[in-house]
């Protein structure tokens, strides 16, 4: 795969690509949703970590395999590597893991009351990132929308914020699905006033050797690169801690 962005042979191979989402669908494997502590910072790079300070705030990062780490260790999950940056920073933030590989949202749909009811404290931010499976398998992105709205209500009803995480249709869907799919993030974060990241895998998806052989799963380097691109949008989208 060349870089070529969606383009000809590039398109082609994303569309390919998606397809393994599906594929390693496994929910025994991701279902358990542990603290992300623990992970290490990746080259021992950039300046010392500023002291953790402050409250613990809570983020429960739900998604699917681009979350549950397909084809890296645990510490090296999005997730993962999200806590540690921000814990760097001073963030005295813990992450737990609910990405479950081949999950469409239907299926996040299912187990979203499920989850939230087995943390032991209410997340302070709930960071959803769905909607690539969908694509793969051609679902309708009205049906994919309204499953999205469906978790954005149930996470307004607990009072939990949400961080939508957005994604991208390749053009060879054709302008009428790719309109419909890219734009349903932006109208869910606009009706819902959530906060939302685009297309989230923007900072990578044009460079092809920060993904696995798979084409659609990044590497422990292009998580790294994913984590830097999208901590600033994370650190905002946390609320500021109730003072004591």
């Amino acid at each position: 795969m060349h870089k070529r962005g969606w383009s000809k042979i590039g398109t082609l191979g994303a569309v390919l690509a998606l397809m393994t989402l599906a594929a390693c669908d496994n929910p025994a494997e991701d279902a358990a949703v542990p603290p992300a502590s623990g992970a290490a910072l990746g080259a021992g790079e950039g300046p010392p970590p500023i002291p953790v300070m402050g409250p613990e705030r809570r983020i429960l990062a739900f998604g699917d395999s681009l979350f549950a780490g397909y084809g890296l260790d645990p510490a090296q999950s999005y997730p993962a590597q999200l806590e540690a940056a921000l814990r760097a920073k001073g963030v005295n933030a813990r992450i737990a893991n609910a990405g479950v590989s081949g999950d469409t949202t239907a299926a996040g749909l299912q187990r979203l009351a499920f989850t939230l009811d087995a943390q032991n404290e209410k997340p302070d931010l709930f960071i959803l990132e769905l909607g690539g499976n969908d694509l793969l398998r051609g679902l309708s992105p009205t049906e994919t929308k309204a499953n999205l709205d469906k978790m954005i209500d149930e996470l307004k009803a607990r009072d939990i914020p949400v961080l939508l995480m957005g994604m991208r249709a390749p053009p060879n869907y054709g302008p009428e699905y790719q309109a419909q799919f890219d734009g349903l993030y932006r109208e869910l974060a606009k009706s819902h006033r959530v906060e939302l990241i685009p297309f989230w895998l923007e900072d990578i998806y044009r460079e092809p050797e920060l993904f696995q052989n798979d084409k659609i799963h990044p590497t422990a380097e292009g998580i790294d690169r994913l984590v830097a691109s999208t901590i600033e949008q994370v650190e905002g989208a946390l609320p500021q801690p109730a003072e004591s």
